[in-house]
């Protein structure tokens, strides 16, 4: 498959094609886009909001983990449609504490580097108090 690439430059395996028509504030340039167009040739996957309890059922207890085992569950349901983070096209962060913002950004960076999904962020209730985040997505390819 063909490397594509975005308007910043970052690598795509994928039929999708980032918009960005105008500059993205600085710092986001790597998981961020204005737009992403699907090929009509795409499969799509819609994928329920993702949380930070492990597969065995335990919720963990700090937002870092959490966000980082609700992005783990996230790849286990690209993976079963023969996924990866790359092809996410649209990415929706629930969180219930606005000081979690910058950690959010900062494991962003790290774990979803080069998906650069359409984005929008909520900070509101969970349905379970003790949950700090939510991800809902929708992958394309």
């Amino acid at each position: 498959m063909t490397i594509k690439k975005s308007a910043v430059g970052t690598p795509y395996d994928g039929p999708n094609i980032r918009r960005n028509p105008f500059p993205i504030t600085p710092g986001f340039e790597s998981i961020y886009a204005h737009g992403v167009e699907v090929s009509s040739a795409s499969r799509l996957l819609f994928i329920s909001g993702q949380i930070g309890v492990t597969p065995a059922g335990e919720t963990l207890p700090d937002f870092r983990q959490q966000f980082e085992q609700a992005i783990s569950n996230l790849s286990l349901v690209l993976g079963s449609a023969g996924m990866v983070t790359n092809d996410l096209v649209k990415l929706t962060f629930f969180l219930t504490r606005a000081s979690d913002l910058r950690e959010l950004g900062e494991i962003r960076h790290r774990l979803l580097m080069f998906s650069t999904a359409v984005t929008t962020l909520i900070v509101s209730g969970l349905a379970r108090p003790e949950l700090l985040i939510e991800i809902e997505a929708i992958a394309a390819r």
